[in-house]
């Protein structure tokens, strides 16, 4: 805590960025509910699909240390409203795609603009709040803005799509984009504290490239697209280049990364956190929205409107856990949370979506506030260790960490969704061979192969879908509780000597 008086606009620049920051997690998720409308509009394969979906996150991982050490260099105000401009003009390209390769590609736009923002907004929070108890309450509010708008996307989409075409998702963005930047152009503050030097080019290209290469590796593999010697070969190089980075900044006078930030366990158990929280998160979510449309027939708004539970309660969580963390530390605030939102995905996993009740509502609005809980509490684990001088680089460390959770836990929750689905999908035996292979790949493919169809066969084909769809689910929901409980003893043990810094003297 700082012996000056506070900057009375303090509060004014944390509303700033976390407009800015809104659209960027908006279409995080926005996407999921027109899946199956897109799938069927461009007849994208699974494979497209989970591409179109999990280039964004995948590439940002690659992008935002870099963006976030140059922001340290030149200004995150500088690089954040030049993200808001990019982040609009892809969004405007994607709306109007024609193929799933041009929209791929505008996914990826999308990611580069997102990589500049986010680690922006993560640095400004940290040097704009000293004191531990009000960067506490900056960052719920901050992870309140991530969670409802994660949330709230599957609803925004529902709504968009009940009236207009499947662009309309991104094309929101353009109008939003035109209010946010110049807000934030008014409301941040010109005058800044840049890190000397010049920006790395070399050492961001190197990372950029293990990155990409490892996460492709790693993502070929799981979909098994690729032959094994090809996928090891990538993992492989990936992995070199990472290495050869890791030597480098450990080496140079001016490095890109501080690696002695992965010293403080409570980044460790930050980093970890977030993974698996955020991958658990857009896999549930990307499940739900697919079953809802696919399994129980329900328009792509009405699958919104049954994810409001989790919408609401996530908007609550950023806040109760800055209170809570405050008052009863947050190694117990994590480990619970994360506890009571194993057990949460654990009962869904057993529920009948068709008849929810007052209980399915009940636990998706239990689920979204403790995973809002956890998501914050690694913000506060992360931020909370490092002096104000180093905010942008834990930002990008932690953005990174959110981008690989939310393409990892698409990539292995589709992965294992189709594996599953293969698995338990009773074909038609009239089917013929080939057919029969592009409809075990996945519920979407099913649909497709049967409205190429008519009359019994195509029902059977549909119905058995269905049934194997549901035991999907069950399977999917349970794996992710297992995971988290783990995690939750994982946390509890990294976080037991977590002391927060609150001024750049320590």
């Amino acid at each position: 805590m700082t012996a000056e008086q506070p900057d009375p606009r303090r509060w004014l620049t944390l509303l700033a960025v976390m407009l800015a920051f809104l659209p960027v997690v908006l279409d995080m998720t926005i996407l999921h509910v027109a899946v199956p409308t897109l799938t069927q509009d461009l007849r994208a394969s699974a494979n497209a699909v989970l591409w179109i979906i999990d280039i964004y996150p995948l590439l940002m991982a690659g992008l935002v240390v870099p963006m976030g050490t140059l922001a340290d260099k030149v200004g995150a105000r500088k690089i954040l409203l030049l993200g808001l401009v990019v982040f609009g003009l892809a969004s405007a390209l994607a709306a109007f795609s024609t193929s799933a390769g041009l929209l791929i590609a505008a996914r990826g736009l999308l990611a580069m603009g997102g990589a500049m923002v986010m680690p922006s907004v993560l640095g400004i929070i940290r040097k704009t709040f000293e004191d531990d108890g009000e960067r506490a309450m900056a960052l719920g509010l901050w992870g309140t803005v991530g969670a409802a708008g994660a949330a709230v996307g599957p609803l925004i989409g529902g709504g968009l799509l009940a009236h207009f075409w499947w662009g309309s998702v991104f094309l929101v963005n353009v109008p939003v984009m035109l209010v946010v930047a110049p807000a934030c152009a008014l409301l941040l503050p010109k005058g800044e504290a840049t890190v000397p030097g010049r920006w790395p080019i070399g050492q961001a290209l190197l990372l950029i490239a293990g990155m990409m290469s490892l996460v492709y590796g790693i993502k070929a593999g799981f979909g098994a697209k690729q032959p094994l010697p090809l996928v090891a070969l990538i993992v492989l190089a990936g992995a070199a280049l990472l290495a050869i980075f890791v030597r480098w900044q450990l080496r140079s006078r001016t490095p890109m990364l501080d690696m002695t930030l992965f010293s403080h366990p409570a980044i460790v158990a930050g980093i970890i956190m977030a993974v698996v929280a955020s991958g658990a998160l857009a896999g549930v979510e990307l499940t739900l929205a697919q079953e809802l449309q696919y399994v129980l027939g329900k328009t792509p708004l009405q699958a919104g409107l049954f994810m409001i539970p989790i919408m609401v309660a996530a908007a609550l969580g950023g806040p109760v856990a800055g209170t809570l963390s405050n008052r009863f530390g947050l190694r117990s605030v994590a480990c619970v949370s994360l506890l009571i939102a194993a057990a949460c995905l654990g009962a869904l996993g057993l529920s009948d979506f068709g008849e929810p009740g007052l209980a399915v509502p009940a636990l998706l609005s239990a689920l979204g506030l403790t995973l809002s809980i956890g998501l914050t509490a690694s913000s506060i684990a992360i931020m909370g260790s490092v002096e104000a001088a180093k905010g942008g680089a834990a930002g990008s460390l932690e953005a990174t960490s959110y981008e690989l959770g939310t393409g990892f836990g698409i990539t292995i929750f589709g992965v294992f969704m189709s594996a599953v689905f293969a698995a338990s999908i009773d074909l038609p035996p009239e089917l013929a061979p080939p057919l029969a292979e592009q409809a075990s790949r996945s519920i979407g493919d099913a649909f497709l192969v049967a409205h190429g169809m008519g009359g019994e066969e195509a029902a059977a084909l549909i119905g058995a879908a269905k049934r194997a769809f549901s035991q999907t689910h069950t399977a999917l929901l349970s794996t992710a509780a297992m995971i988290l409980a783990a995690l939750a003893v994982a946390v509890f043990f990294l976080l037991g000597s977590y002391r927060a810094r609150s001024s750049p003297a320590h």
